[in-house]
């Protein structure tokens, strides 16, 4: 009997509940936890190692470039080919291809599984905005994007101080616009770039969708652009229609202060004014697509 009664005898654990009586956040504080949660899934921290290969794997890959240019330099040292380079800072910024790969696949996996997954609600319960919510993923994917492009530039920048003939200080004398010319220019890109993926990725959540919509929109205004261009139909300015080399146009403005020469707008009258305006209007638009999205969180 006693052996029933042990056996049918409950074990009560006093885990106790006691209230938080620590700093409370504001609205501020939830939108930096929004865009620590958001980079932390864009480059695959606390998640499986399958998901770090892309976003490391392509800051190794970029940063190969300067660690050649920089071997080479070490390598040429009092030689006939010393000073040479592979190419110069303003072409170095212009990894597009590479940038537009990390943002349509990371922009789609920031933003598409809130909605899917329908956890909108539960994230705008806390003192969030619509536009709190825009802000905080475009601020993810763009200081990724930032960071990963800044990251081999500085990695060169430093590199070429160290092989420099005359010295390092000499070199960053002798470059000092540099030091101004390439956050600026990266910061160009970075912005364009995670506002056109987020703008795209918002309107589905398929993230396969999504992904597949950027490379899509990026192509066909390639494409738009190249028969424009051959068939004159504009006088040089179709390549304003390529929304992926649009932003290299602006980069040309930073470094040179004018279109470079090469440029298919080179020789149009006021290609220049032509770059920045649609520049700024096709990220204003994608703007406008990203707090139109999220606008009833505002009610």
């Amino acid at each position: 009997m006693t052996e029933v009664r042990d056996a049918a005898r409950g074990a009560v654990y006093d885990r106790g509940y006691r209230p938080y009586d620590g700093p409370r956040g504001g609205r501020r504080a939830a939108v930096l936890a929004l865009w620590k949660a958001s980079v932390r899934r864009a480059i695959g921290l606390r998640r499986t190692w399958r998901q770090k290969v892309l976003p490391f794997g392509l800051l190794a890959v970029v940063c190969i470039p300067a660690a050649v240019n920089v071997g080479i330099g070490y390598a040429t040292r009092n030689s006939p080919l010393e000073g040479f380079s592979f190419f110069t800072y303003r072409e170095y910024v212009g990894v597009s291809s590479s940038l537009l790969l990390f943002v349509a696949v990371c922009a789609p996996d920031v933003i598409c599984p809130d909605r899917r997954q329908r956890v909108l609600p539960v994230i705008f319960a806390r003192p969030l905005t619509g536009s709190d919510y825009v802000l905080a993923k475009l601020a993810a994917i763009g200081s990724i994007v930032f960071a990963f492009s800044f990251l081999p530039q500085v990695l060169l920048f430093v590199g070429q101080t160290l092989v420099s003939k005359n010295g390092s200080l000499a070199y960053v004398r002798d470059n000092a616009e540099i030091l101004w010319q390439v956050p600026v220019a990266v910061a160009v890109l970075a912005v364009y770039y995670a506002a056109l993926s987020l703008a795209i990725a918002s309107l589905t959540p398929r993230r396969v969708v999504a992904g597949a919509a950027i490379f899509g929109v990026t192509i066909i205004s390639s494409i738009v652009a190249v028969i424009l261009e051959e068939a004159d139909a504009l006088g040089g300015r179709g390549t304003l229609f390529n929304v992926l080399a649009l932003p290299l146009e602006v980069r040309d403005l930073i470094f040179l202060g004018h279109i470079h020469q090469e440029s298919d707008l080179a020789g149009v009258a006021g290609a220049g004014a032509l770059a920045l305006v649609t520049y700024l209007a096709v990220l204003g638009l994608s703007l406008g697509v990203l707090f139109w999205r999220y606008r009833w969180a505002e009610a």
